[in-house]
């Protein structure tokens, strides 16, 4: 299948994830009160440069859709869970932010995420983010060999559920490689031992989103997508390669 890459291909993507990791890293030092979430992007645009990699978000446009993302980073905040554009809106005590970015090195790309609490937040917020972020390393630990996508959403779903909140409506995770967005679709929900084989080779961008409500969402007007109600969420993300031996995080930071 034309998404199963070979060990040199997964190299080139590791290659990838480890300097994404690096910018993904230093954006979320910068995250406090008082700073506008257009000056993530600006510095977003010059991280990456200097990794030697091409923003993956600027100017993408979803198959189908005429409309491309404007900036290199998304920056969501509070009840807007993914996608949110980097604006003059400016950062408070308090806040959930949830920083995702995208990085090309090679004509191969990586995708990360994470969440970050700003100050003084909620025990709410404090719960939701560490839940989701456990929930994603359950979904990581199931991406094996002769598991499936269906054994990841599972994982994922369980503990955000066990925990007493949502999975975030139509939101998942995907393939990834010589495109952004690949096949299989990953999502965090499943039945055990459905859907599509993983295999060694294969690369997925597994990002559990997670909301403390209902998970109904919206998309707005600028693309973005935010929960109904108005709920907390969080969002984080790994690119992760299938080995025989096991899942292996490719955008980790050391």
């Amino acid at each position: 299948m034309s998404y199963v890459k070979t060990p040199k291909e997964v190299e080139a993507l590791a290659d990838a994830g480890k300097r994404l990791a690096s910018v993904l890293a230093a954006l979320c030092e910068m995250v406090q009160p008082g700073l506008a979430t257009c000056e993530l992007d600006v510095r977003a645009r010059a991280l990456i440069k200097e990794a030697g990699g091409v923003p993956a978000f600027l100017g993408y446009a979803a198959p189908g859709s005429a409309k491309r993302y404007p900036a290199a980073l998304c920056v969501s905040v509070n009840d807007v869970i993914v996608h949110g554009l980097p604006s003059s809106y400016v950062v408070r005590e308090g806040d959930v932010v949830k920083l995702d970015v995208g990085l090309k090195l090679g004509g191969w790309y990586a995708d990360a995420a994470r969440t970050v609490l700003v100050g003084n937040v909620s025990l709410e917020a404090r719960r939701l983010s560490v839940v989701t972020e456990e929930a994603l390393a359950a979904g990581i630990a199931a991406a094996k060999p002769r598991n499936t996508v269906g054994d990841i959403g599972a994982a994922i779903a369980t503990r955000v559920r066990h925990a007493g909140f949502s999975i975030a409506d139509q939101l998942t995770g995907h393939g990834i490689g010589r495109e952004l967005h690949e096949a299989p679709a990953v999502l965090n929900v499943g039945a055990p031992g459905r859907g599509q084989e993983l295999m060694p080779g294969m690369v997925l961008a597994i990002e559990p989103m997670v909301a403390a409500g209902s998970g109904q969402v919206e998309e707005r007007e600028d693309g973005s997508f935010a929960t109904k109600d108005g709920s907390l969420t969080a969002h984080f993300e790994h690119t992760v390669a299938i080995a025989h031996d096991g899942p292996k995080v490719l955008t980790l930071h050391s």
